[in-house]
């Protein structure tokens, strides 16, 4: 049985009274030390990922070990990388759940939350894949050159730009009807991550373009910017969708049920 509740994180065993009784285990979640732990680990990857730029370009060694690959928040396949993938798999899972529990209830807006817990696991996949950078292509396509510098130097930015305002317009109504204290906390999510996902990628491309390259301390610092807000706001999401969930008294059960041995087969 998973509870998602008030009290710090406990586990409580329940033991069967006999042995056609069934054990079932209670995990309390406290969603303030959750969204913390979460936070820390973020601020530790970007301490990192900052400490490995160092490295690489004040004392001349790129490689360290591995060090710095493995923590830059703009490379591929790493812990960055894996974590961000994660927070979104998280997000994604809490939608669901929200989903299933207004289905339950025929909520009006229940397709809204699953459309939402699928978009997220779009973002996922697409942090750990990188399918975004395809959209590059076709948006160079569309300007005519590759790289042209400017707010679409990056090309798939065009797209998401266009995405973000089709599902802001298109959840208008879903938005109004929530409560007040999840209005800000989504408003405030969706900004934070908005503003590192094309704020900052707009920032990104134009010193790209001015200065021919992505190769420099500035520039990574610029992708450390980016990455922080990206996670930030993922984490505030979570930490909104937690207090919904409780806010609406979900209570999640799981069980695995064994097959009776003495049951008889025709």
């Amino acid at each position: 049985m998973l509870l998602l509740s008030k009290p710090p994180f406990q586990t409580q065993e329940r033991r069967p009274a006999s042995a056609q009784d069934s054990a079932s285990i209670q995990v309390s979640l406290n969603r303030r030390t959750m969204v913390r732990a979460l936070a820390g680990i973020t601020l530790l990857l970007l301490v990192a990922s900052v400490a490995g730029q160092l490295v690489k370009y004040v004392l001349g060694n790129d490689v360290a070990l591995g060090f710095v690959r493995l923590f830059y928040l703009d490379a591929e396949a790493n812990i960055p990388t894996l974590f961000s993938t994660i927070l979104l798999l998280f997000a994604s899972l809490l939608l669901g759940l929200i989903a299933v529990f207004k289905k339950t209830c025929q909520d009006t807006y229940r397709r809204h939350w699953v459309i939402l817990s699928f978009i997220l696991l779009y973002m996922a996949i697409d942090e750990a894949s990188e399918v975004h950078e395809m959209l590059n292509r076709l948006g160079w396509w569309v300007t005519g050159q590759k790289r042209a510098g400017g707010i679409f130097h990056y090309g798939w930015v065009m797209f998401g730009m266009a995405m973000a305002a089709v599902v802001a317009l298109s959840y208008l109504t879903f938005f109004l009807h929530l409560p007040t204290q999840t209005k800000i906390q989504f408003i405030t999510a969706a900004g934070t991550f908005l503003s590192g996902a094309l704020g900052v990628e707009i920032l990104e491309g134009l010193y790209s373009a001015s200065h021919s390259g992505e190769s420099s301390f500035q520039y990574s610092m610029l992708v450390t910017v980016e990455e922080g807000l990206e996670m930030a706001g993922v984490i505030m999401l979570i930490n909104a969708l937690l207090a919904y969930i409780h806010t609406c008294q979900i209570e999640v059960r799981v069980r695995f049920a064994e097959p009776e041995e003495n049951q008889q087969h025709p």
